[in-house]
Order: structure tokens, then C-alpha cells, then sequence
């Protein structure tokens, strides 16, 4: 097939090219930077690179023409405020879907977040079918770029990933490089129930919807099977690295204090403050929906 990525010198970007060129497929990327691009020797392996971003009509028309399926992998993960988040997450798509519907109907691939959703209940996993409530400007603008996929007159599906790890992953190393230390805290009481995928098992299901007609119009949350809480990953991963770790709680109106103050002090230094790390605040129990 012939197929378009964005993000692919990302972190999950780049395990679907993985997987997509072990298919045989076709790949088209999207990609801002010529330098990661050439980085992750994405030319070398027959990637053809199209040079620009979510707002480059001229970028996105190229890319976008003669795709039998769109992934769209890219998104903002930090910014200085709101209005940041939503032309990236919310406007880059809708530029993207508009773009490709002018070239017929690709199947469009739409990597979200759990965040998009909010959190859930203790016990009760979400399922794809509950009305979302995000509670983060970055949850609102993922929620915001879904609406703009689901509008639009492509067949699309939507996957709202569990934590995301393994090779390349700079997110989750971090609490393993606090785990060195003997010390990874986490947010409240630690008994937060958690799911993970590992990067290529996430690049795959989204090649598995794809190619399948039943995953047309649905949304899934892709994970393992197995739930664990914050506090358990973080003895896990002390034990990992050799150590014995201390998990001391951080309050939740105490960790809500540092991220307003943290917020505030990037907007003044012009720096981008990153949401809370994904372990510890957008992932909740949520295996994938039937």
C-alpha cells in the first residue's frame, strides 16, 4: 500500500515505519526536520521525505496525494499554554484530514491520547463509548483533533494509547534515571491503576485497524493486558536498575501547585512546559475496546 506518516522521526512514528516497511508498503513522511529524518536513516531505507509541517498546505497536499492510508502520529506534547496545544493538536489535524480528502478516501489513522478521555474510575476501564473529559489543555486540544477527524468524510479510526515504552522512548526512561537516584515519586497515593504498550506492539495495532473494515468509525485504547499501579512501576523499574527505591506520595493539590508555578515560570522564561509525565497523570486503567 501506499501510506503517509506523520511524526515518523518520532519516537512511535518511527517503529510504524519499522513495521510499515517490513510489510513491503509504500512510505511517505511528513517531517519538519531534514536532519532527524536523516538521522533515522529514513531516505536510505526507500522513505520518501516531503519537507514541512500541519500548517504547509503546499507540503500537505504532496504528501497527502495518492496515500491509501494516512497515519497521523504527530502531535504536541509541550507547550506554553492552550491556544499552543490547539493549533497543533486541533488545527494541524483538521488541515491534514482536509488535505487528504481532497485527494479521495485514504483511511485515516488518527493516533490520540488517553488524555483526550480524562481519567476513569478505579475498576471501571474506559471503553471507547463514555462521554471524554479531558481535565488538561493537552487532553482538550487531543479531544479537540478527534472531532476534527471524526467531521470529515474519510473512514478513520482512533486509538488512545496506554503508556508507550521501550527502544527510543525518552518519557518513561526518566523515571528509571530517578530510579538510580533511590527515589521515584508519584502522584497521590501511588495506587493509580496504570496499562503500557510496548512501541512496536502499538505501531502494529495501528496497522492492524488499517487494513481491517470493522475498525472503521470506532476508537480503541491499545494496550497489554496487564494492570499495575504507579507505585509498583516504580518499584519495578528501582529494581531494574539495582536499586530499592523510596515512592514517596506527592499530594494531589501539591502536584497541581508545582505544574500551575512551573507553567507560569516557562511562560516567563519563553520556554515550554511539558505536561504531567505520562505514568504518573494521563494513564488510568483502559484496556482497548472490542
Amino acid at each position: 500500500m501506499n501510506v503517509l506518516v506523520t511524526g515518523g522521526t518520532g519516537f512511535v512514528g518511527s517503529h510504524l515505519i519499522d513495521v510499515l516497511l517490513e510489510r513491503g508498503d509504500t512510505v511517505t513522511a511528513l517531517v519538519r526536520s531534514p536532519a532527524k529524518a536523516k538521522a533515522g536513516d529514513l531516505e536510505p531505507r526507500g522513505v520518501r521525505l516531503v519537507v514541512g509541517d500541519l500548517h504547509n498546505r503546499p507540503a500537505l497536499e504532496a504528501a497527502t496525494a495518492d496515500q491509501d492510508i494516512v497515519f497521523h502520529v504527530a502531535g504536541l506534547v509541550a507547550a506554553r499554554n492552550a491556544a499552543e496545544f490547539d493549533r497543533a493538536n486541533r488545527e494541524g489535524s483538521g488541515n491534514l484530514v482536509r488535505a487528504a480528502a481532497t485527494h479521495g478516501s485514504p483511511r485515516f489513522i488518527l493516533v490520540s491520547s488517553m488524555a483526550a478521555a480524562g481519567p476513569s474510575a478505579p475498576g471501571r476501564p474506559h471503553t471507547g463509548q463514555e462521554p471524554p473529559q479531558p481535565v488538561t489543555h493537552y487532553g482538550r486540544s487531543k479531544l479537540a483533533g478527534e472531532e476534527e477527524v471524526r467531521r470529515s468524510s474519510l473512514p478513520w479510526t482512533i486509538l488512545r494509547p496506554a503508556m508507550v515504552y521501550g527502544p527510543r522512548d525518552k518519557e518513561v526512561l526518566k523515571l528509571f534515571k530517578l530510579a538510580r537516584w533511590g527515589v521515584a515519586p508519584v502522584f497521590g497515593s501511588g495506587a493509580q491503576e496504570l496499562s503500557a504498550v510496548i512501541g512496536e506492539d502499538l505501531a502494529r495495532a495501528l496497522v492492524a485497524v488499517a487494513v481491517t473494515d470493522l475498525a472503521v468509525g470506532r476508537t480503541y485504547y491499545p494496550c497489554h493486558p496487564e494492570i499495575f499501579t504507579s507505585r509498583a512501576f516504580a518499584q519495578a523499574a528501582g529494581q531494574a536498575v539495582g536499586r530499592n527505591v523510596a515512592t514517596p506520595g506527592v499530594p494531589e493539590w501539591l502536584a497541581r501547585g508545582l505544574l500551575s508555578l512551573t507553567g507560569a515560570a516557562a511562560r516567563l522564561a519563553d520556554r515550554k512546559s511539558t505536561r504531567l509525565n505520562s505514568s504518573h497523570t494521563d494513564i488510568s486503567r483502559m484496556p482497548s475496546s472490542a
